[in-house]
Parts: structure tokens; C-alpha cells; sequence
């Protein structure tokens, strides 16, 4: 009985001597770390309005450009310029640019050389992409370390342009294309994605009888839709902004792209071929015409970009993550 009398001591002793939890108060440990607490609502206000200020900031210069491109001559004389309030709609200027001319050449450019380049610059990064993502290829280090090479050592504009010169492609719209036809950090995007596809997958395919090719085109490929919308997106929207090479590469007006119009209606170097009548018998405001064009050029990136947003997070963050 003495026994069992001491042990009960010593474990009451001993639960005596065990730290207590702190009772909640001013001084208690958060139940969870700070970045999972529930946002203050002077935080929620503040990040209101940053994000309503950040969207007015955006949209009311779009909202500018879109208005003042659908009034009349008088409205915009009376506005002094830019429209902010608008007072009526009319197309006149769209109608007029894509009546025929310059502006509408230069729009179906621009919409070829997109769809051409982003094609081939896509077929081009996925199978150097696939071929990088396969360790033990042949070559495989030597391709990897020279493509990384070229991402911090250019030639520079001037050997550009005497390669160009000397592949005899002045003048011609492959110049709009191949130079910058491939992106080594879209490579290394897409590279990271497919070395995340399960091996066993692959594998498999190979044990049934399949060609990477048909690996490539049946299996990677479907899998790897998001981060290929995201990269094709980048090409698409990387050619039909680019405006440098044209002015560089070509000297023919007739081949000049849309961003190449823009840019001699905004500096007012001179009027488009088919608008300097109506422009001079006061049917057409310059500025509404520039406006337009602006609109066009905005259009297909701004139409195009909802529908691979939802694609852009996964896409990037797993292409950046894994590999």
C-alpha cells in the first residue's frame, strides 16, 4: 500500500511540475498563424478601392479611345478632341478603314503573319521542348546549355540585320517571322511541363508500340493543353504587336503591318491611301481614325484573352514549379 501511495504522489507531482496551456487573453498565442486570419474589414475597404482605382485607371483611357473612334467630325471639334462624353454613335470610320486601302491590307498582314508565326513557332518550341524534356537524348546537355547561352549573349541588331540581308529575306514577310520565331524561355516552360508527365505513362505507350511522335501528338500534347494555350498566346500576341521588324526589314508601304499604320496615323506622318479625301472634305475627323485604328489593333488580343485566363495559372506556375 506504501508503494502504490508513493507512485500517486509522484505522478501528482510530477502534473503539478507539466506546463499548462495559456488561458486565452491579451497575451495567448493566435490559434493559427497570422496569413490564414480572417482579412480586417479596413483591409477589405483599402483593397477596394487600390483595385477600383488600378480598373478606372485602366478602362477610362480605353473607354477614351473606343468613344472618340465612333463620333462624328462635329462632336469631336466641339469636344475639342478626345470624347469623353459620347453623343451618339456612328461608324463612319471603321467603315472607311476597312472599305478598302492601306489600313485594310495592313490588317489582313498582320492576322497572317500572327497565325503563320505562332504556328510555326509553336511546332518548333514543342518538339525542341520534347526533346530537351527526355534526359539522355542525344545531345541533349549541349542543346540545353547553348539555348541558355542565347537567353543572356545576343549578337546584337546589326549582325541581325546582315543575316537577314544575306539570307536574301529583305523585303519579305519570313523577315517579320524568323527572327524572332523562337523564345528559349517558352522552350524552358514548356520543357519543365512535360518532364512532369508521369514517366510510367510514357512508358507504357512505348511498350505498346508508339513512335515519340505519336507519344507527343496523342499523350503529351492533350495533357498539356493549359501551359500551350498560355505559350501560344505569347507568340500570338508577341507577333501581332511587333512593329520593329517591319520598319527595319521592309520598305515596301503596301507590306507594312497594322502596327506599322498605327504608328504613321499617330505621328501624323501621313494619311492612309483611300482616307485622305474624306478626311480633307471634313467627312472624316484625323482623330477618329486613329482612334479606330487603335481599336482594331486592341481587338484581338482583348477578345482573345478571356478565353485563356483561366489556363494562364496553371499553365505558368506548374511549367515554373515542377522539372
Amino acid at each position: 500500500m506504501s508503494a502504490l501511495a508513493d507512485a500517486t504522489a509522484r505522478a501528482a507531482e510530477s502534473a503539478d511540475r507539466r506546463p499548462t496551456a495559456p488561458k486565452p487573453g491579451r497575451w495567448a498565442a493566435p490559434p493559427r498563424p497570422v496569413w490564414e486570419e480572417e482579412p480586417a474589414k479596413a483591409g477589405l475597404a483599402g483593397k477596394g478601392i487600390a483595385l477600383g482605382f488600378a480598373c478606372f485607371a485602366i478602362l477610362f483611357p480605353l473607354w477614351i479611345v473606343i468613344v472618340t473612334s465612333l463620333q462624328t467630325k462635329k462632336t469631336i471639334d466641339e469636344a475639342g478632341g478626345l470624347v469623353v462624353v459620347p453623343e451618339g454613335i456612328t461608324l463612319i470610320a471603321y467603315k472607311e478603314l476597312l472599305s478598302g486601302g492601306q489600313v485594310q491590307t495592313a490588317a489582313l498582314v498582320s492576322v497572317g503573319v500572327t497565325v503563320v508565326g505562332t504556328v510555326f513557332s509553336m511546332t518548333v518550341s514543342v518538339l525542341c521542348a520534347y526533346g530537351l524534356s527526355r534526359v539522355g537524348s542525344l545531345g541533349h546537355r549541349w542543346i540545353l546549355m547553348t539555348l541558355l547561352a542565347t537567353m543572356f549573349f545576343g549578337a546584337g541588331l546589326i549582325p541581325t540585320y546582315l543575316l537577314v540581308q544575306a539570307l536574301g529575306l529583305m523585303d519579305t514577310y519570313l523577315a517579320l517571322i524568323l527572327p524572332s520565331a523562337v523564345s528559349v524561355f517558352n522552350i524552358l516552360v514548356l520543357r519543365a511541363f512535360f518532364m512532369g508527365i508521369s514517366p510510367e505513362l510514357i512508358d507504357s505507350a512505348r511498350i505498346d508500340g508508339a513512335g515519340d511522335l505519336r507519344i507527343l501528338w496523342q499523350i503529351v500534347m492533350p495533357l498539356s493543353r493549359a501551359v500551350l494555350a498560355v505559350i501560344a498566346l505569347f507568340y500570338a500576341v508577341g507577333y501581332w504587336s511587333a512593329w520593329f521588324n517591319a520598319s527595319i526589314y521592309l520598305t515596301d508601304q503596301d507590306m507594312m503591318p497594322l502596327q506599322n499604320v498605327m504608328i504613321q496615323l499617330v505621328q501624323k506622318q501621313e494619311r492612309p491611301v483611300g482616307l485622305s479625301a474624306q478626311i480633307n472634305t471634313g467627312q472624316l475627323s484625323p482623330l477618329a481614325v486613329q482612334m479606330a485604328v487603335m481599336v482594331m489593333a486592341l481587338l484581338p488580343v482583348a477578345v482573345l484573352s478571356p478565353f485563356v485566363q483561366k489556363h494562364f495559372k496553371k499553365g505558368m506556375l506548374t511549367g515554373a514549379v515542377k522539372g
